[in-house]
């Protein structure tokens, strides 16, 4: 059957996590889905169960907490448990790509000092980097953090931060030197640190299982210990991240298309006009069988990108771009499609197809907008030797 092509060509052990991913979102996610989009509520308890599996720090060392596991088999994991939950997903996504950056660009201490509640979900972490006025051209960011003795004192603000407010880690891109690439670093900067505040709560048309505001920094001291890597490498490490986080907002596209297919086969077999059920209109099977194609298409793309990213390829930067521009674009095709076969019934927020439209329109806007990643990929063609 079609919807088994998910797990082919995985090894046992991938589809052993595969299958408790699934498992979790069909029992612990989609029956509360549609809830804590309604009520914006931001499912703790329910994140801390996906911890228990270890989907807190998926791709996180074991000696800090981690899964230790490959970006293959994140993308396996985010694919599955998107069929539950995108929204919530996509946050949990967000959270394994500010745990792997302290793990991978922190030192000893702050890997064991951070690391731990994070990939329990004892903690829940932020990733900091668009302003009001800086989104694409991140390098021209204006928040500041100067030096002053042992602590940096940061000014600015953050924009649009998912988790922001609700969360206990942020990780911070800020400017210590110059203009440009160069003069960012990271810092990790703690909830409750004075100077420390935060915007309204933003009213979104999706992913309304997380809480997004504006992260603001008045005079706030954090620790020249909280630094990661050294100065002026945090525009380095933001990308780095940002490559798996590509990857990851993909694989929760691919979720969603992946359960609008199926919610839209389900109706097409009941759901009867001029005296037949829609199954049998031959336009509508073909219009099926172009979003199984695309849906397949897609996953295969961002298997290999994430493939390539584990292996450090030198495509990698390329696919991780390509695979995050044509999965959030196909999959949000597959599910506005799986939404027209609904008919009036796919626009009532008693059906979850309207949700997965609605939560997953904005992959092709975060994590790098979808004409950002369009220029990634040609400067890496008209630039090859």
């Amino acid at each position: 059957m079609y919807f088994s092509t998910a797990s082919l060509g995985l090894s046992d052990e991938q589809k052993e996590f595969q299958k408790v991913a699934f498992d979790f979102a069909a029992n612990e996610m989609a029956p509360h889905m549609a809830e804590w989009d309604q009520k914006e509520i931001f499912p703790v308890e329910t994140m801390r169960k996906a911890a228990q599996l270890g989907f807190g720090g998926i791709y996180v060392q074991p000696e800090v907490g981690g899964s230790g596991l490959s970006r293959l088999d994140t993308t396996l994991i985010f694919e599955a448990l998107s069929t539950g939950c995108v929204s919530t997903t996509a946050y949990i996504s967000i959270h394994n790509m500010c745990a792997w950056m302290i793990d991978t660009f922190g030192n000893t201490e702050q890997r064991e000092r951070f690391c731990p509640d994070l990939c329990s979900m004892e903690k829940f972490a932020s990733y900091c980097l668009t302003e009001p006025g800086v989104g694409s051209d991140a390098a021209s960011l204006l928040t500041t953090a100067q030096r002053k003795g042992d602590h940096y004192v940061l000014n600015g603000s953050k924009a649009f931060i998912s988790g922001g407010g609700d969360t206990d880690v942020y990780v911070v891109m800020c400017r210590t030197g110059g203009k440009g690439a160069k003069g960012i670093s990271c810092l990790v900067v703690e909830k409750d640190t004075p100077g420390l505040s935060f915007g309204k709560k933003e009213k979104k048309v999706g992913w309304n299982s997380q809480p997004t505001r504006a992260v603001i920094f008045e005079d706030c001291a954090v620790p020249v210990t909280n630094r990661l890597g050294e100065e002026g490498q945090g525009f380095n490490i933001a990308m780095k991240g940002l490559n798996g986080g590509r990857i990851n907002i993909a694989s929760c596209s691919l979720g969603a298309a992946h359960a609008s297919v199926q919610l839209a086969r389900d109706h097409l077999l009941v759901r009867k006009q001029f005296g037949e059920t829609l199954s049998n209109n031959q336009f509508l099977q073909f219009k099926l069988a172009e979003m199984a194609t695309k849906l397949v298409a897609s996953r295969l793309l961002v298997r290999e990108a994430a493939s390539a990213l584990q292996q450090n390829r030198p495509d990698a930067v390329a696919l991780c771009s390509m695979a995050k521009l044509f999965a959030t674009d196909e999959c949000f095709n597959i599910c506005n499609q799986a939404l027209q076969m609904h008919g009036g019934y796919g626009y009532l927020k008693d059906y979850a197809v309207q949700q997965f439209v609605r939560d997953i329109r904005v992959h092709q806007i975060l994590e790098g907008t979808n004409e950002v990643m369009r220029m990634i990929v040609s400067r890496s063609l008209l630039t090859e030797s």
